[in-house]
């Protein structure tokens, strides 16, 4: 007979397979096999082999075939596939363009002194210059009703309506790569991705390619856009250039696509920034210990969910438990995901949010026993009543929280007057959300302190969902990692940390008072329903 495999157990295999699948074809992505014997007909050889003399020259136009017209804005005479360069240029802006239309950057690389339009031997990709997004709303001081110096300056800002219509914005910087190394591919064995990016001639019996030039889009980063209004005659660009290897090509060539798929199902241009800063901002090594990271926070947070919901959906008695603490956590779990939505942070961090703050409300209705029912048309809620157990925890849990409401409203109080006065709000509103969620993040942690206090007072964490904690541990690690990588709140980022202390204090009390589920405790509640009895010799 089989023995009986546990979800957890089946969760964790399925895990693994897919770390090692995904590992397999990261490999096959970054290494390109190549053609056994160069000089043979099967092979395709690099143009840039024999080192010809080339020409960089970039154009702008308002449409992506160039239709329209199209004006020189930068050329490299002499350009160098091995030299880094950066250059700073001024484009002029079109009417069109000014008026919320689009601009095109047509980028070409070909044979000096010949017209890339009449080159055969030219390669050239078109990109965007501009982008749509939603203007940032100004802040004003809600107090004196003061707007801030630079949105005063700007016309878009003006009107509502004008707030939610996305305007046109300029992206600054343009990252072009060749592929200098000479790679030679097999006809037979050719990958699909760089085949796109692919232009040959026949040369004799042989194939050749010509330069693999590539527009690096996972560049182009929210920090850098700049506002397209009608009085903007021209802004700056920065063309930046170098070498990139083959490997590093096609995994980039994955990783635009997939960014483009997201946007495709909703992904706005912030979100879409948050993914590529994790790529741009960190090199290949780093990348791959985020993706290993960012598995085992995916897997830990499953766990924990699905151990926190069997724990609460067995729970018959709040001994032991602080029902003040539950409901604090419900109440900042939704300040926080209310916060985050008002902040714009990436659907990374607000899609999890989200998720615990709807556990945290059910958790809530099973603590206080509130029970849900229709009452000719109406809906009514029903409170269960507490047991003489539950109403000796209840007596310490208020004790802590009475002490603590000495320290803790006035200043949270207080902190909300100053951010009034000194702080500058898009409205009331967020001004409120602020305020709630600093008190959270600064001092949400002492609302965790009551069921230590209850934990202190009965000597015993028996009645704790101990695997669920291990779990929302381990990724309260993991979070101190992603909190360098992920864009976010400061004070969210410093609420990770904030979250180790409190783990390792719990920690320490389990260590204090080890759990011996199968005694009788004062209540005369045994955590073990089912203890193993042992087998007595007759």
């Amino acid at each position: 007979m089989f023995q009986k495999t546990s979800f957890t157990t089946l969760i964790v295999g399925v895990f693994i397979v897919y770390v090692l699948h995904t590992c397999w074809v990261m490999y096959g992505i970054v290494y390109t096999k190549p053609c056994e014997h160069p000089r043979s007909d099967k092979c395709i050889s690099p143009y840039l082999a024999s080192d010809p003399p080339l020409q960089l020259s970039i154009y702008t136009a308002l449409r992506p075939n160039g239709e329209g017209g199209h004006s020189l804005i930068h050329r490299e005479e002499a350009f160098d596939v091995h030299t880094r360069f950066e250059r700073l240029i001024n484009v002029s802006l079109p009417k069109k363009t000014r008026k919320n239309g689009t601009l095109y950057a047509m980028v070409f690389v070909h044979q000096p002194g010949m017209s890339p339009w009449q080159d055969p031997r030219q390669v050239h990709l078109v990109t965007q210059l501009t982008t749509y997004m939603l203007p940032k709303p100004p802040e004003v001081s809600l107090i004196t009703g003061e707007d801030e110096p630079q949105q005063q300056q700007n016309p878009n800002m003006g009107t509502d309506d004008k707030l939610d219509r996305p305007v046109s914005h300029w992206r600054s910087r343009l990252t072009l790569n060749v592929v200098a190394e000479n790679f030679h591919f097999d006809r037979e064995a050719l990958p699909s991705d760089v085949h796109r990016y692919m232009k040959v001639f026949q040369s004799g019996r042989k194939m050749v390619y010509l330069p693999l030039l590539f527009i690096d889009q996972l560049s182009n980063r929210v920090k850098d856009l700049m506002e397209i209004n009608s009085s903007t005659t021209e802004l700056p660009l920065t063309i930046s250039y170098d070498t990139i290897a083959l490997g590093k090509l096609r995994f980039w060539i994955h990783m635009q696509d997939a960014v483009y798929s997201l946007q495709q199902f909703g992904f706005t241009e912030k979100d879409a920034d948050e993914i590529k800063g994790i790529f741009v901002d960190t090199n290949l090594y780093f990348l791959a210990l985020t993706f290993f990271v960012a598995a085992f926070h995916l897997l830990f947070d499953f766990l924990a969910f699905k151990n926190d919901i069997s724990f609460w959906k067995q729970k018959k008695s709040m001994v032991g438990m602080s029902s003040k603490a539950v409901l604090w956590r419900c109440f900042s779990t939704i300040v926080i995901f209310l916060y985050l939505l008002d902040e714009q942070t990436s659907l990374l961090v607000l899609i999890p949010a989200g998720i615990g703050s709807l556990i945290e409300v059910w958790k809530v209705k099973k603590a206080f026993k509130i029970y849900f029912m229709w009452k000719g048309g109406k809906p009514t809620f029903l409170f269960g009543k507490s047991d003489e157990s539950e109403k000796r925890t209840e007596e310490y849990d208020s004790l802590a929280m009475k002490y603590l409401s000495y320290l803790l409203y006035p200043l949270c109080v207080g902190g909300a007057v100053y951010a009034l006065v000194f702080v500058k709000y898009k409205s009331w509103y967020s001004w409120l959300i602020n305020s709630l969620v600093n008190g959270v993040y600064a001092f949400g942690f002492l609302f965790m302190l009551p069921q230590l206090f209850v934990n202190y007072k009965l000597k015993s964490v028996a009645h704790l969902p101990w695997k669920a904690f291990m779990y929302k541990a381990f990724n309260t690690f993991i979070d101190d990692v992603f909190a360098f990588i992920i864009t976010m709140p400061t004070s969210h980022r410093l609420a990770c940390f904030r979250d180790d202390a409190v783990f390792l204090i719990y920690l320490y009390q389990r260590w204090l008072y080890p759990v011996d589920k199968t005694r009788v405790n004062e209540y005369g509640v045994s955590y073990d329903e089912d203890p193993k009895k042992k087998i007595h010799k007759d």
